[in-house]
Parts: structure tokens; C-alpha cells; sequence
């Protein structure tokens, strides 16, 4: 073997100038930060999972006996967690209110009934909506929870007065007026308490967790009874 032959064994060939251009890239992914994306995916996840863990937590305990430590172990996260999405307890309880209840309210503020639809059939239909997503739901024991503890925690119940309460009055009010207007509601002065027309949903609520197990309560019949009262009696054919 001549001397150049021994030489070019002895010599290893170079890697390839690419090769060294992929480690470096699959090194730099590696510690690439996550898309920006995916961190808020993964944020909103722990938010509602908080969220989601104080509904819990409140109706099993009640507004006063909850503990942030207890939304948190149920949650799956850290207590610290929590803080980085609200700002207390109460805070926490609001925006349960503002997911669980609000869009239901701002239903009845959406506008008139369409062309061709009556005023009672645009309640009714909101009613029936608020009986069966509320009555006989989780949502029900947020609202037998402000009913029970909304005394001894005013700002909570002031809360939920602007709201929820105050928008459902003002949706009901308009809805009435509309009534009175279209000749469908004589009684005028159903206007000024619009509470009257409301009253059986709520009846519903507290009635389902006090008196169901001694006298079933059929919410919807009774409304139906309610609004005869108001709009006369449906005329059958």
C-alpha cells in the first residue's frame, strides 16, 4: 500500500454539513418555548377546571365554609394557581355567577318576540328555558345559595342584584310593556311589578329543594295556570 493510499485510511471522513444542521435545529426546538397558543389553551383549561371545582365546592359547603384550599385540591392545581386567575373567594363566586347564570338572563334581553310570535309565547319560552336549565340543576343551588346566605353577605347578594336580578326585571318589564302595547295584557299596572310575573320560576327553585319529596312540583303546568291569569286563557280550536 503507498503512503497516500495509508494516509486517506488513516484520515476520517468529515460529517456531513448538514448533519451538524439538524442537531442543532432538533436542540433549539427542544427548548423552544411553547406557542403562545397552546399556553393560553392550557390556561383557560385551569380556569375552568377552577371554576368548574368551586361550583362544587360552594354547593357542598356554602359560600362561608368554602375554602380556596379545597377548590384548588379538587381542581388539580395549586392554591397559588388560583390567584393568578382571581382575586379572592368572592371573586371566584362571581364569576360562577357570570358563567352559570348571566347568559340565561341575557336571553330575556335578546329583544321582541319575532314576526308572527306572541309576547306570551316569547316568555313562556324563556320560562320554560329557565325551569329546565335551573330548577332542577347545579344552577338551582347557586340560586338557593344566594337565597340562604345573600343576608349575610350583602356585597354578593348586591352582586347579584346588578346582574342578574336587575336585567331579568328589566327584560320582564319591556316584555310587558310590549304586552300592554299589542293588547295582549290589560291589567296596566303590571308593569310596575314585574316580580309578579317571574314569581313561579322562583317558587319552582325553592320549592324543588324544600317540598319535592312530599308534594312534586309540576313547574310547567303551574306557569301555564300563571299566565292564563295574566293573558287570559289560551283559546283551543
Amino acid at each position: 500500500m503507498t503512503d497516500a493510499k495509508r494516509k486517506t485510511a488513516r484520515t476520517p471522513a468529515p460529517k456531513p454539513a448538514n448533519r451538524r444542521a439538524e442537531a442543532s435545529a432538533a436542540a433549539v426546538s427542544k427548548s423552544a418555548p411553547k406557542p403562545a397558543s397552546n399556553r393560553a389553551e392550557r390556561a383557560a383549561e385551569r380556569r375552568g377546571a377552577i371554576i368548574e371545582a368551586a361550583m362544587d365546592e360552594f354547593i357542598a359547603r356554602g359560600f362561608a365554609a368554602t375554602r380556596l384550599d379545597d377548590v384548588a385540591k379538587r381542581a388539580g392545581v395549586a392554591k397559588g394557581t388560583i390567584y393568578l386567575h382571581f382575586k379572592d373567594k368572592e371573586a371566584l363566586f362571581e364569576e360562577l355567577i357570570r358563567t352559570a347564570i348571566v347568559p340565561l338572563v341575557n336571553r330575556l334581553a335578546e329583544g321582541p318576540p319575532p314576526a308572527g310570535g306572541s309576547v306570551r309565547d316569547m316568555i313562556e319560552g324563556f320560562v320554560r328555558t329557565f325551569l329546565h336549565e335551573v330548577t332542577t340543576t347545579r344552577r338551582g343551588d347557586i340560586v338557593r345559595l344566594i337565597v340562604a346566605e345573600g343576608p349575610r353577605f350583602p356585597e354578593i347578594a348586591d352582586f347579584y342584584y346588578r346582574e342578574v336580578v336587575s336585567k331579568g326585571l328589566a327584560g320582564m318589564r319591556a316584555a310587558i310593556s310590549l304586552g300592554i302595547a299589542r293588547g295582549e295584557i290589560h291589567h296596566k299596572d303590571l308593569a310596575q311589578f314585574p316580580q309578579i310575573l317571574i314569581a313561579p320560576a322562583m317558587i319552582a327553585v325553592i320549592w324543588q329543594s324544600l317540598f319535592s319529596k312530599h308534594a312534586p312540583l309540576d313547574a310547567i303546568e303551574m306557569f301555564r295556570v300563571h299566565l292564563d291569569l295574566i293573558f287570559g286563557e289560551r283559546r283551543t280550536t
